[in-house]
């Protein structure tokens, strides 16, 4: 590639350092696309003659078909999949082949290569998380009046509905869905064109590759154009946010397989056992979820890490911005399938869940808001006896809808027996009408509207 200007052939180790085919030959249907669309537009221009464009177009077609069987010869020696692309076109089409690099560079081929990767994949993950929240909707309709508790600090709080804790990770995912289009949007221009950093000085039309790319425009700056990894790390911090949603499901449903829980289950072939104790189903598709955020956050890291100290235009540091967002997606496709697996066939124990909504005073703040409510006590005066209320409950070994009404008026000489109304759980959750609340009406209507906002 460079023969001209060197006598020697690189060092053994300067070969395996510099050789980049084992990752970035991932990239190859984005180069053949690339290739074709800077082919066509060099005939278009009059840069090379139609003649050379056809006998390019089918050598890269035929390139195409030995990828898609397997059977192209990829070769260390010529480095990256630029050059084991353009190595093989010359030896399928003779001297032609050596015309399809005028007017570019690897910096921008390599760019724009891999601008296409990660729009591809940005798209992909998008799919996926319109997929598990499907699925995330299809069990909160089911159990859109099944009663749990709610948690702060992990200790009960306030009784909600199953159906309302599954719609909390349906907005989740319904954010990172659109932090992946946010990113496509910004990502969606062409640095092809932009040459080594310079530009070039034929007459080539941008726009023009731009469009059959798929781009809605051509970078503005071509220094920034090779140089630019934005898009990937925008990408990466998505795909970083989502894996800490994917991790935080996955650790309620490791903590809800618990015995001491005993929330939900999932079946055999979502689980494992153990080697030695023959009782155990692990929950190990939800823990290795749970891990592969490490593994994504990791790669944010690693990248930003690449690309903090380089000056403009291209390094080849940028060479090693490839690993970590294949590694990425990798695990973040991996983590979404096996998320909106268990999703799907988590079975949920509705009984032991209703009578855990009850534990641990959970309707307290009920009780407070009945006070301020019915007798207009200070919201703080209210809290006060409910604390009392709570602590005497307490001593007395029984939940609060069962204190005594004589205790309950020790505390405020004006409480009724109509405060036993708002005692219980359901009664909890049917008052919690306010938008976005947990009464079951509530999450029936936003299960209705995310229904229909899912293509």
């Amino acid at each position: 590639m460079w023969g001209g200007r060197f006598s020697a052939r690189p060092a053994d180790i300067m070969q395996a350092i510099n050789v980049s085919i084992g990752v970035d030959r991932r990239l190859w249907a984005q180069d053949l696309a690339g290739s074709r669309a800077h082919c066509r537009m060099l005939a278009a221009q009059g840069i090379v003659t139609q003649a050379d464009a056809e006998a390019i177009l089918a050598g890269l077609d035929a390139i195409d078909a030995e990828m898609r069987e397997g059977s192209f010869p990829f070769r260390e020696q010529f480095e990256d999949i630029h050059m084991n692309v353009e190595a093989r076109l010359s030896e399928l089409i003779g001297e032609p082949s050596g015309r399809l690099h005028t007017a570019r560079s690897r910096n921008d081929q390599v760019a724009t290569d891999f601008r296409l990767w990660v729009r591809d994949a940005c798209d992909a993950a998008a799919g996926q998380l319109q997929g598990l929240q499907r699925a995330l909707l299809a069990r909160a309709e089911q159990h859109a009046a099944d009663l749990m508790p709610g948690f702060t600090h992990l200790q009960p709080a306030q009784p909600v509905t199953f159906g309302h804790h599954l719609m909390a990770y349906v907005e989740m995912f319904g954010r990172d869905a659109s932090r992946f289009a946010d990113a496509r949007a910004r990502m969606n221009e062409n640095p092809l064109g932009a040459a080594a950093l310079a530009g070039s000085p034929f007459p080539i039309d941008r726009h023009m590759t731009a469009a059959e790319l798929g781009f809605d425009r051509p970078m503005g700056n071509s220094l920034d154009a090779v140089s630019d990894r934005d898009f990937a790390l925008e990408s990466l911090a998505a795909a970083s946010i989502c894996a800490g949603h994917l991790s935080r499901l996955a650790e309620e449903i490791v903590v809800w397989m618990t015995p001491q829980f005993g929330f939900v289950s999932l079946p055999d072939d979502l689980t494992t056992g153990s080697s030695i104790m023959p009782q155990k189903r692990n929950p190990d598709a939800a823990e290795l979820v749970r891990a592969k955020t490490g593994r994504i956050m990791g790669s944010l890291v690693a990248l930003s890490t690449v690309m903090k100290g380089l000056p403009l235009a291209y390094s080849k540091d940028m060479q090693e911005d490839k690993p970590p967002v294949f590694e990425a997606f990798d695990a973040l496709t991996l983590a979404l399938g096996a998320m909106t697996a268990m999703v799907a066939a988590l079975q949920p124990d509705t009984e032991r869940m209703r009578a855990a909504a009850g534990s641990g005073f959970s309707t307290a703040t009920d009780l407070a808001d009945w006070l301020v409510r019915e007798l207009n006590l200070p919201f703080r005066k209210a809290h006060h006896v409910t604390g009392a209320a709570v602590k005497r409950a307490e001593a007395l070994g029984v939940d609060l809808s069962q204190l005594p009404l004589a205790e309950l008026q020790s505390l405020e000489a004006g409480v009724t027996e109509a405060v036993y109304k708002v005692l219980t759980p359901e009664a909890s959750c049917a008052s919690r009408q306010s938008f976005g609340g947990t009464a079951p009406e509530q999450v029936r209507a936003r299960i209705a509207e995310w229904k229909s906002r899912l293509p």
